[in-house]
């Protein structure tokens, strides 16, 4: 008994002793920081990040994983080691769960949380990595941690999530295309009008983002002496992009928002193993979606092996001004059965996809609200034209859950 009260004393001393040491060296970098400036003072916001939060980060990750596996928590009350992160640590809900995700990967990833603890890699990066291997599984991605590693060691994590996101579609395509329809979740509200202001708010998904991003630059350019905020800009650009939208008569064959979206001829066919398309601005976007641009849109090739063949150099995919009007005043709305969208908020959709064979021409055309293009390529549904003009859409074979992905 005297051993080990003996024992457990050393280890309070020491521990004491190194909280000592933190607190002053906290205090230490808090006197640099408070007499540097210029470039003094970004060396020590540099070195707080590589030399001290993100290693300590390394250090609360593995005593989350010893922690949980103790269960201790449980001596104070608490229900579990999220709630006990939440309130004895003072962290927020989500900040909890993420910790202890992280916490859990990091002991199946070796060189991750090496490159954490050493201050070669950001916190953030780390969750991202720790996201990537709850979707595909830790084994996938132990695979090719050095070269995540890599990427994630020459960008930044809004960046890296990119890669990461192409990594995951590689991995498990329909996985990835489960997680992005689960993600297809937006609203805008528009309030009532109080004190002559009306307030929005909302939730745009990937490719609406990197759409209304597309629509508002070209009126976003500032004035001469122009004294508005960027925020005051958005707002203005947002108001002459619906002015101008709800000015004009559209045949939809006219100049579009132009969203670009860069992907590989294998992922435009849809082949087993493609990356993800990317959005200019940033985010990824699975494959059903690409070919759901694909069916109305330029193609311009990047010379590269691998690329598409002369004919799919030219924009014969995107469906002429004639063929447009020929295509609204023969559908007159949204063909999927039940719905009645108007022309103006439909895409032209290929019946038979043309990287099949599918012409655009309007016996293999037909008018698709936005809803329901999406439905036909990211959900799975098959639209079929009768010889009597009726439009049939069948369902998938199966719905694809939204938790298929391995854990």
């Amino acid at each position: 008994m005297a051993v080990a009260e003996v024992s457990t004393s050393t280890r309070s001393r020491h521990f004491e002793a190194a909280v000592e040491k933190m607190r002053a060296g906290v205090q230490a970098m808090a006197a640099c920081v408070r007499e540097a400036d210029g470039e003094g003072l970004g060396q020590a916001l540099i070195q707080i990040r590589e030399t001290g939060i993100d290693p300590l980060e390394a250090v609360f990750a593995e005593g989350v994983r010893r922690f949980d596996k103790s269960g201790e928590y449980k001596a104070d009350g608490s229900l579990s080691l999220t709630d006990w992160l939440r309130w004895k640590c003072k962290l927020s809900a989500g900040a909890a769960a993420e910790r202890m995700e992280v916490a859990r990967q990091l002991d199946q990833l070796p060189k991750t949380e090496a490159a954490l603890a050493n201050g070669h890699l950001g916190y953030q990066h780390v969750v991202v990595l720790a996201r990537a291997a709850e979707h595909v599984g830790a084994a996938a991605v132990r695979k090719e941690e050095a070269r995540l590693l890599q990427a994630a060691q020459t960008m930044d994590p809004g960046k890296f999530t990119g890669v990461a996101k192409s990594f995951e579609h590689r991995v498990d395509a329909a996985g990835a295309l489960a997680e992005a329809n689960h993600a297809y979740q937006r609203y805008l509200h528009i309030g009532d009008p109080v004190d002559g202001l009306v307030r929005l708010d909302g939730v745009l998904d990937a490719e609406g983002g990197a759409t209304l991003r597309a629509a508002l630059q070209p009126f976003m350019k500032p004035v001469k002496d122009d004294a508005r905020s960027y925020g005051q800009r958005r707002v203005d650009a947002l108001m002459e992009l619906c002015r101008q939208g709800s000015g004009k008569k559209r045949d939809g064959a006219g100049p579009r928002p132009q969203l670009i979206i860069r992907a590989s001829l294998d992922t435009l066919a849809g082949t087993p193993g493609a990356p993800a398309g990317e959005l200019d601005g940033g985010g990824t976007v699975p494959a059903e979606t690409v070919q759901r641009h694909a069916c109305d849109s330029a193609i311009i090739r990047i010379t590269g092996e691998g690329e598409l063949d002369h004919e799919l150099n030219h924009a014969s995919r995107t469906i002429p001004a004639s063929t447009r009007r020929a295509l609204e005043s023969r559908d007159q709305h949204c063909v999927f059965p039940g719905c009645s969208r108007p022309t103006m908020w439909c895409d032209g959709h290929h019946l038979v996809w043309w990287i099949k064979g599918g012409a655009t021409a309007l016996p293999n055309l037909a008018l698709l609200c936005r809803p329901h293009h999406r439905m036909v390529h990211e959900e799975g549904w098959r639209l079929v034209r009768h010889k009597d003009g009726r439009f049939t859409a069948i369902p998938p074979p199966r719905a694809v859950m939204p938790n298929s992905r391995s854990a």
